[in-house]
């Protein structure tokens, strides 16, 4: 950000010394002062504004400009707007009394005279700090990094024993993060002098230079990587790196194309991203802000280019890396129904490690929600919220595991421009305490509040990146709107040309970029990441998953009234049929309802519920959810709400009720006892089924229409109708129908054909047997595990496609 003056100067040359180090002060350009990491001097404070202050020559002496700061800038103990300073001044930023301090020192060989006049009791210059001990190998221009600038801390490294590694006290080296287990791992001496590390059954996994590990060995700058700890063996020394969130990002010449290469979605994309920066991604529909979502956070790789987090190749080290990435889609990616409270705690169980304590899960909850001011929401339930309170619940949910980047997609769409602004200053915020935000929006009312701002063009090439003021003055208009009408209106215009030559290109992308470009590509279709680590086993899962949507289903008292209403409504159309006993008027149409009472049970229930959660599947397949114990939830409360259902409909249309079964007795049981089995096997079929379609679809809307659909297929292809038996093709499409076996399991029992002679009730399929009754059985048992398997299948395809790979 250096400026040429424009005006021969005077003044003296100096050496500003921070504790960073020192800068030397050129009388020939100015020198900004803020946390910016663009700035000649950067001060990495929460206190400093990200462009706090100007230093500027002026004439035969230097002047210090606040720029507006929030806290700020003092000179030789006053609060100053312009001062004017020179060799032995003192500066300090955000607090006059431990704030940032800055010394400016004669650049000559005077410089270690001691200050005259008012500045003779001005402290001695602080020293310049030691040279950082060598950094990891894997990292690019590492002192250019927050994490790995300087170590946290550097142990020896015992010659002869083992240094055990974990959150609990009694470790050797104490790792205070929740994603870290107890006893995670130990890094071991071997007897030749080498070193190796054993992963100790942690929960989210044990890294070696990015790949998840059991037992390796490691060499000399390796990265162990343990939650947000990064650990060096360097000289047999230890060196400890922390990400506390205040990490850059570097985004080299991604593109990303389909169709074979004849398509290109996102087309050699390169900025940088400081640390505690507010990014906003805005362009017209079809400019490829979505596709650089997916190759940003890694969900969709780029198929050329590279990302570098903090030094570090994002896609080689993606296995360890994705989890300091947190996501909030632009569909909310929690369970409406329940509170706001009770929602962060299930995600907590799910994204914590299972030896966490429940009052360290709570803390941590109880922390996200004050951060986002939800402490008078906390007993809420979601649903009740406004959209922009929604919105803040799901940013809090990512916040549990503390990313370092957090990606936003559209937060604030369908929102009025109040709520717009409030969700825009959240976001700023969160920058501000010491995180990387990228937001992709197409709402331009709140930019100003942004650090930078990325404009993608059509074709998904980069016309902007910059400060969000200079952005439309550089398109030359006035009024966004106006921008966005020139991009559709010239297409062929060659707006990523035009910037690329441009001053401000050099100045905010090829001159601001703080780590080396990286060679060679990256290929999607040949990055292959490992399944996200599990912080809680199967069995861990699927209690908190059946709680959780226990919990939902009992707070939406819609769903509740109808599955309550429902099997009574159709068991006593079932009962007023049936009279005293079935008969030959009555017993056909008996069964048939039975049959499509429990088709329309077990579907109803859950036609809708993979397709109304999928944002939220998503979000947590990528970050740990078993696939399997995510449907199984979904099988054991529906399954246990769809069997109740199926007895209680059985029950009011037969209790009672002579069936007229072959002296009284069914196949095996009692005929009552031999029909509710049926029943209930029927209607949860049908509810496997209905998890089938739901898992099919790709909008909640369609699924009512196919529910109808699935009923009038039970009713014709159940053979109460047609005569299926010796049919070519209906009958062997039949055998795909559940109607069908329960049909005739519920008819054997009760030996339809004797009641009804005919050649309808003369099925094989009816016949009073128990080798007949266990086939009809056992084919709705079968369907049952076929629909499931189908479900697994289509789950995966609605996965992040790196999780496809």
């Amino acid at each position: 950000m250096a400026q040429p003056s424009g005006v021969p100067s005077a003044a003296p040359e100096l050496v500003l010394e921070t504790d960073a180090g020192s800068t030397p002060m050129s009388p020939s350009r100015t020198y900004h002062v803020g946390r910016d990491p663009l700035c000649e001097i950067c001060l990495d404070d929460a206190r400093v504004s990200w462009h706090h202050a100007v230093l500027r020559p002026d004439g035969d002496h230097w002047t210090v400009q606040d720029e507006g700061s929030t806290n700020g800038t003092w000179a030789d103990g006053h609060r100053v707007r312009e001062w004017s300073v020179g060799p032995g001044s003192e500066l300090r930023f955000g607090s006059a009394t431990d704030g940032p301090r800055a010394l400016l020192l004669d650049r000559g060989p005077a410089a270690a005279a001691p200050p005259v006049g008012p500045l003779a009791d001005a402290p001695p210059p602080a020293p310049p700090p030691a040279a950082a001990p060598a950094a990891p190998a894997g990292v690019s221009g590492p002192s250019l990094t927050g994490t790995f600038r300087r170590p946290t801390s550097i142990r020896q490294v015992p010659a002869s024993t083992a240094v055990r590694i974990g959150r609990a006290d009694d470790n050797d080296l104490v790792i205070d993060d929740l994603v870290v287990s107890r006893r995670h791992a130990e890094l071991r001496a071997l007897p030749d002098g080498t070193h190796e590390i054993h992963d100790l059954g942690s929960h989210n996994g044990t890294y070696l230079n990015g790949v998840r590990t059991g037992r390796a060995a490691v060499s000399e700058g390796d990265i162990i990587g343990i939650g947000h700890t990064a650990l060096c063996l360097v000289g047999g020394r230890l060196q400890e790196y922390t990400d506390t969130g205040e990490v850059s990002l570097d985004v080299q010449d991604l593109t990303v194309t389909v169709d074979r290469g004849r398509k290109t979605l996102l087309d050699h994309v390169s900025f940088p991203v400081g640390a505690r920066c507010l990014l906003a991604v805005v362009g017209p529909s079809g400019a490829g802000k979505s596709t650089l979502l997916g190759a940003l956070t890694g969900l969709r790789p780029a198929d050329h280019g590279t990302v570098l987090y903090d030094g570090r190749d994002l896609y080689r080290d993606y296995a360890e890396l994705r989890s300091r990435i947190g996501l909030v889609p632009q569909d909310d990616i929690l369970h409406a129904q329940l509170t706001v409270r009770r929602a962060l705690s299930y995600a907590a169980e799910l994204r914590f490690p299972q030896d966490t304590a429940k009052a360290e899960r709570q803390a941590r909850v109880d922390e996200v929600i004050t951060e986002l001011g939800l402490d008078q929401r906390a007993g809420q339930p979601i649903h009740s919220l406004s959209g922009g309170q929604r919105k803040r619940v799901s940013v809090a949910l990512e916040l549990l595991t503390k990313p370092s980047l957090l990606f936003l997609d559209e937060p604030t769409s369908g929102l009025d421009p109040g709520m717009d602004r409030s969700v825009m200053h959240m976001l700023r915020g969160l920058a501000d305490d010491g995180r990387t935000v990228i937001v992709v929006t197409h709402s331009v009312l709140s930019l100003d509040v942004c650090d930078r701002v990325l404009v993608l063009a059509p074709g998904g090439r980069t016309a902007w990146y910059g400060p969000p003021q200079e952005t439309l003055p550089f398109f030359g208009f006035d009024q966004w709107p106006e921008a966005f009408e020139a991009f559709e209106a010239q297409r062929g215009r060659d707006w990523a040309g035009q910037f690329s030559a441009s001053p401000e290109y050099r100045r905010y992308v090829r001159g601001a970029a703080r780590l080396p470009q990286q060679a060679g590509e990256r290929h999607s279709g040949a990055f292959a990441a490992p399944p996200p680590p599990k912080a809680q086993s199967w069995g861990s899962q699927l209690s908190t998953l059946v709680r959780r949507y226990a919990a939902a289903l009992g707070a939406d008292r819609t769903f509740l009234a109808i599955m309550i209403a429902l099997p009574f409504v159709m068991g006593a159309m079932a009962r007023a049929l049936a009279g005293g006993s079935l008969t030959r008027e009555s017993a056909m149409n008996v069964l048939l309802i039975l049959c499509v009472g429990a088709v329309l049970t077990g579907a109803a229930n859950a036609v809708r519920e993979l397709v109304k959660e999928r944002t939220i599947y998503q979000r947590e397949r990528a970050v740990g959810l078993s696939r399997s114990a995510y449907l199984m939830s979904k099988v054991a409360v529906l399954g246990a709400i769809t069997t109740a259902q199926a007895a209680v409909l059985t029950l009011v249309a037969l209790y009672g009720v002579d069936t007229n079964a072959p002296g009284g007795r069914g196949v095996l049981l009692p005929p009552l006892a031999e029909i509710i089995l049926a029943t209930a096997l029927l209607s949860f079929t049908a509810m496997m089924l209905g998890l089938l379609v739901s898992a099919l679809v790709r909008k909640e809307e369609v699924t009512m229409p196919l529910l109808v659909l699935i009923a009038i297929v039970q009713v014709v292809f159940c053979g109460a109708l047609l005569r299926l038996d010796g049919a070519p093709v209906i009958g062997q499409i039949a055998w795909l129908v559940p109607s069908r076996w329960a049909l005739g399991a519920m008819a054997g029992t009760v030996d339809l054909g004797a009641i009804v002679p005919g050649a309808l009730t003369a099925d094989p399929l009816f016949a009073h047997d128990l080798r007949v009754w266990l086939l009809d059985l056992g084919m709705l048992a079968a369907l049952s595990v076929l629909f499931g398997v189908l479900v697994v299948r289509l789950l995966r395809r609605h996965e992040p496609a790196i999780m496809r790979k």
